[in-house]
């Protein structure tokens, strides 16, 4: 302890880190990039919660179904999702942190923060499958977030699918072309099939907004002889048809 308290006062004066959320000088530098503070700020989902996709319910009652507008409307390839929760606030700077910072080191926290957010959806899954990025994507990056967050979910991680063109940020376009945007943008790898055979499999990615992402994962990993796909994000964008 007084060794890590020694380092930590050490690279605060020579290097003053800020926190990767508030920008807040780092107190315990050596702890990791975020501040206890802004983890303490994450607000994680809690009931009532659509039973499919995981949004949030304004309002829910007994002997409805517990699904959200969306989920009602138009039937989904997941049978089920689960995030950590919404992404606004700290969580939301934390993954840009990740994602565009190059702030590797709080994949781990967000995968245990996942890992109990989606324990009924983890328990008898086999594996788990990162959305991947194109390749020219994850050269210019140096990594893929939906990787590093699978690796610390706790289950064995199948690099299973491959994107095989590069499509527009979903963010950047209407909610109604975003399953065109990746109709037909994966396929599964060479050799992958026979692991996912007659498993149950949880796609992990960063955030989820309208689901078209995971959906097209999923029906690319069922063709492949999988018997069921989940879905676990660190962070969930909430819908405009909440019920």
């Amino acid at each position: 302890m007084l060794i890590a308290r020694c380092a930590d006062a050490a690279m605060a004066i020579l290097f003053a880190p800020v926190c990767a959320s508030c920008e807040d000088p780092l107190d315990a530098p050596s702890s990791g990039a975020v501040c206890d503070a802004c983890w303490g700020a994450i607000r994680p989902l809690a009931d009532p919660l659509c039973d499919t996709c995981g949004d949030a319910l304004l309002s829910w009652r007994a002997g409805m179904p517990c699904m959200c507008l969306r989920c009602l409307r138009t039937p989904r390839v997941i049978t089920r999702a689960r995030a950590i929760a919404a992404y606004d606030g700290s969580l939301r700077d934390i993954l840009q942190a990740l994602k565009y910072n190059g702030r590797r080191s709080v994949a781990r926290r967000l995968g245990q923060l996942m890992a109990a957010a989606g324990t009924l959806l983890l328990g008898d899954a086999d594996v788990v499958v990162p959305v991947p990025l194109h390749f020219t994507r994850r050269y210019s990056r140096g990594f893929n977030q939906a990787a590093d967050l699978a690796s610390h979910v706790g289950l064995p991680v199948l690099h299973a699918l491959r994107r095989r063109r590069v499509t527009a940020t979903q963010t950047e376009l209407p909610e109604h072309e975003r399953h065109r945007n990746v109709d037909d943008a994966f396929t599964v790898r060479w050799g992958a099939s026979a692991r996912l055979r007659d498993s149950v499999v949880v796609v992990v990615d960063d955030v989820s907004t309208t689901g078209a992402t995971l959906d097209a994962c999923a029906r690319v990993l069922l063709e492949a002889g999988a018997r069921e796909v989940r879905a676990l994000t660190a962070a969930r964008a909430a819908s405009r048809l909440q019920r």
